[in-house]
């Protein structure tokens, strides 16, 4: 099973991503939401991943964060949502906004996102109740921790906001503190 890849971006053809990792390149399908936040292509990248195995192939899918990772993880074991239809809810919603719309039992948002009809977005607000919500604030929220108090901690440092934010792009998410603030020092220096 492929866990997580890091890598070089070679291609990025929405919602495709290629990434060479040691010479070899990974196709995986990201949804939108991961897409846009992307480093350039030549960069440095590091995403969750998804393996599947199926009959007409093996697809890789990955992901920015856990929190992405597990909501789509929850998606695909609803009879009658595929990986496809997975992602295109993670690029219609962010994992927090899917949280909140069943939470509140919104229908309708659910059925903006293309290829979700009544009765998937009914099936989507029944078994998802409460299986998304512990997510959002425990995994979602120590990311987010460790990214925020290495860019607090270059700002202390004398950064200004327009260095520390284009540095914590090449930051992969879930590093810890103390080694993001250790690469973003390094590729301050080589600036």
């Amino acid at each position: 099973m492929i866990g997580r890849l890091t890598g070089i971006v070679l291609e990025k053809n929405p919602p495709q991503v290629l990434i060479d990792v040691q010479g070899m390149g990974y196709e995986v399908d990201v949804p939108m939401s991961t897409f846009y936040n992307l480093p350039g292509i030549g960069e440095k990248v590091t995403l969750l991943t998804h393996f599947v195995v199926r009959e007409e192939g093996h697809f890789l899918f990955g992901f920015a964060t856990q929190s992405e990772r597990f909501a789509f993880r929850q998606l695909v074991k609803i009879s009658g949502v595929g990986a496809r239809m997975a992602l295109a809810v993670l690029s219609g919603l962010s994992v927090s906004d899917l949280a909140q719309t069943i939470s509140r039992q919104e229908i309708g948002r659910l059925i903006k996102v293309p290829g979700i009809g009544k009765k998937t977005a009914e099936r989507l607000l029944l078994e998802l109740k409460g299986k998304l919500s512990e997510v959002t604030s425990t995994v979602a929220f120590a990311v987010e921790d460790c990214q925020q108090d290495t860019l607090n901690a270059l700002l202390a440092l004398g950064y200004n906001d327009r260095e520390a934010a284009a540095v914590m792009k090449h930051i992969p998410l879930g590093t810890s503190t103390s080694d993001g603030i250790r690469q973003a020092l390094k590729l301050l220096s080589k600036v």
